[in-house]
């Protein structure tokens, strides 16, 4: 049976992973990585997830399953930590997720079960797994416009032109904050261009947050999700708990579904997981339960996630700056107004391979670079590499 297999495309990050790791050079610098790191290219365990396992290890009676939709204290915290009292939490269904990419897995599958034959609207460029999940389903995307390459900004006309063309029953997928892969926002007035198109459209926005914390703090990075929940009769909302609480391997995810009819969806959460993994995993919620809940282990985190959102825009400020110095213009100046940890540097995938080959700079092949993979010292390095390659 298996001889009918065919031979898969790798994953292009986990490639340029292995070529960094072969790459001999000692002044090499990893962009490519989608994962938060120190100025030492560390991603450190958060010390408030620490003291939680600590605490944890002391408490924990039982490691029994949880319910299909996990602990329902966690989904209590999460929903107060991005939707916060814009819809209420009465009419919210929710359900733990293995990590922010199963979230998307199941809002999808949730959108085809409830319309067979809806479209999923992505914005271009998107999260490439976005893509693929959406065409192992088999479910139809329409590519709206998002990135301006002249400007490195958002091209707001273009995207209100193409979601206008969406219909009830479609699906607009949103980035709730710190848009990946290309760092460019909507701002608050543009926002409400995008309300505005859906509620004219009647389709359902589906939004996947995966950087609360990391653009302008949680709450500023929560508004644009809070408002577009409050301003439609449903949506979907998929958040990870992997960046702003550091804990990748643990599979933090939830979905979050409004509507006015929570008992159906909340129903329905469970019986899809049922179908897919039955009880997702408790550990790394658990310790996001005990950090959003407990006064002491909440400040400790803010103040660290604090730190790290302080420290990326540190990063992107001085690395515009050393272009600037550079190159003479300020043609590189969109990168301290792009927030998260990625940017689109916005050159060919040609440029990209010299500055690979020249330089050890490793980048995705999109121009997408991880601004977090960058320290004072590798700043310079980065700024003379991209001069001097002409990009």
């Amino acid at each position: 049976m298996f001889e009918a297999l065919t031979e898969q495309p790798p994953d292009g990050i986990l490639k340029l992973m292995q070529m960094f790791r072969e790459d001999p050079r000692e002044t090499k610098i990893d962009l490519g990585v989608g994962v938060y790191k120190d100025a030492n290219g560390k991603t450190p365990v958060m010390h408030a997830i620490k003291s939680a396992e600590e605490l944890l290890w002391q408490e924990q009676t039982t490691k029994s399953y949880v319910g299909l939709a996990g602990d329902p204290a966690f989904a209590d915290a999460m929903i107060a930590l991005v939707l916060g009292q814009s819809v209420p939490h009465a009419s919210v269904a929710a359900a733990a997720m293995p990590g922010g990419t199963g979230a998307v897995r199941q809002a999808f599958e949730l959108a085809r079960l409830a319309n067979p034959d809806v479209r999923v609207f992505v914005s271009d460029p998107t999260w490439p797994n976005h893509l693929s999940i959406l065409d192992y389903l088999g479910i139809e995307r329409v590519s709206y416009r998002y990135f301006d390459a002249a400007t490195k900004g958002v091209d707001l006309d273009g995207m209100l032109a193409d979601l206008n063309q969406a219909r009830k029953g479609d699906v607009v997928l949103l980035h709730g904050c710190c848009h990946n892969p290309t760092g460019a926002n909507l701002n608050a007035a543009q926002w409400q261009e995008v309300v505005a198109a859906l509620q004219k459209t009647g389709a359902t926005p589906m939004i996947d947050i995966a950087y609360q914390g990391f653009g302008d703090g949680l709450d500023a990075d929560a508004g644009p999700t809070r408002a577009v929940a409050a301003a439609v009769p449903e949506c979907m909302v998929a958040a990870s708990c992997s960046k702003n609480f550091g804990i990748y391997r643990e599979r933090t995810g939830i979905l979050m579904v409004t509507g006015a009819d929570r008992g159906l969806n909340q129903t329905t959460l469970g019986f899809l997981n049922r179908q897919n993994f039955s009880f997702p995993p408790d550990h790394g919620a658990r310790l996001v339960t005990m950090i959003l809940t407990n006064d002491s282990l909440r400040a400790e985190w803010q103040a660290e996630l604090e730190e790290m959102r302080t420290g990326m825009l540190t990063l992107r400020e001085q690395l515009a700056r050393a272009l600037q110095t550079a190159s003479g213009s300020n043609r590189f100046g969109f990168l301290a107004q792009h927030r998260g940890m990625f940017s689109r540097l916005g050159t060919t995938p040609e440029m990209v391979k010299k500055l690979r080959d020249d330089h050890g700079i490793y980048m995705v092949g999109d121009s997408r670079m991880n601004i977090a993979g960058l320290n004072a010292q590798t700043v310079p390095i980065l700024a003379g590499a991209i001069v001097e390659a002409g990009v």
